[in-house]
């Protein structure tokens, strides 16, 4: 058997007026008879963690039992698909996180450290598991680290006495006296990892020169469908709606 496909360079993007979109890994990237370790499929490890800072019921989130899960709690429900990789550690106790104050609560929950009692700029505190784990692997991917939150938090009159505000608004430390601020604002976050960035006059310019990244790119995006399989074409689709719905709620 003669195999003549030519694999689509993983690099390929959707050009357009001042604008391009990167694509999903498809099938048509992947040589034929290639191993997976050599191809752009080969899979990327990443690590995340989310923070929960006003608690939550803990029953509705840990399975009953021990051992091999059988059952997922209410609240875990949508990852029985994965389940069979899931590993669930429960009653575990972070003793540097008190007096369980809002300060030493964030500023331990990735590091394990105690945080320096102090209000002034001397605040010290340790390096976070997250920036430790990006100093090895996050070489393999455009940005090492992604720091994010659901709210802008004011940097003061929102902290508890005694602790340095740095502690409440920063998770993430890449060292034991640098905090990595979280961003909150979608357009920016957007930008960030699709955009050109810049200050906020040059993203409203941008605004203004575009409506909808995938608009400029449109023409080149309905040549590539036309070059693309079945499965691809509906992949690429997928993928592009879930675009347009970011613009969308950013907008």
């Amino acid at each position: 058997m003669m195999l003549t496909r030519k694999a689509l360079p993983r690099r390929t993007f959707l050009r357009g007026m001042g604008a391009s979109v990167a694509l999903p890994l498809l099938d048509a990237m992947v040589p034929s008879m290639t191993a997976l370790a050599k191809t752009a499929a080969k899979p990327v490890r990443r690590l995340g963690f989310v923070y929960m800072p006003m608690g939550c019921d803990v029953s509705r989130w840990t399975p009953t039992g021990e051992g091999r899960v059988t059952a997922l709690s209410p609240t875990l429900e949508s990852l029985a698909p994965v389940a069979d990789r899931l590993t669930f550690i429960s009653n575990m106790e972070l003793k540097n996180a008190y007096p369980g104050t809002h300060a030493t609560s964030n500023a331990s929950f990735l590091s394990a450290a105690t945080a320096k009692w102090t209000e002034s700029t001397d605040y010290y505190l340790g390096t976070t598991i997250d920036q430790v784990a990006a100093q090895r692997i996050g070489g393999q991917t455009l940005l090492p680290s992604l720091e994010l939150s659901m709210d802008l938090l004011q940097t003061v009159g929102q902290c508890d006495n005694g602790y340095a505000c740095v502690y409440q608004n920063n998770l993430s430390w890449s060292s034991p006296t640098t905090p990595l601020p979280a961003e909150a604002h979608p357009r920016i976050v957007f930008e960030r990892l699709f955009g050109e960035g810049g200050s906020a006059a040059d993203r409203q310019a941008a605004l203004a020169r575009r409506a909808s990244l995938l608009d400029a790119v449109r023409e080149d995006m309905m040549r590539l469908q036309r070059a693309l399989g079945p499965d691809d074409r509906q992949r690429v689709d997928q993928y592009l709606d879930t675009v347009r719905e970011v613009e969308r709620r950013i907008q």
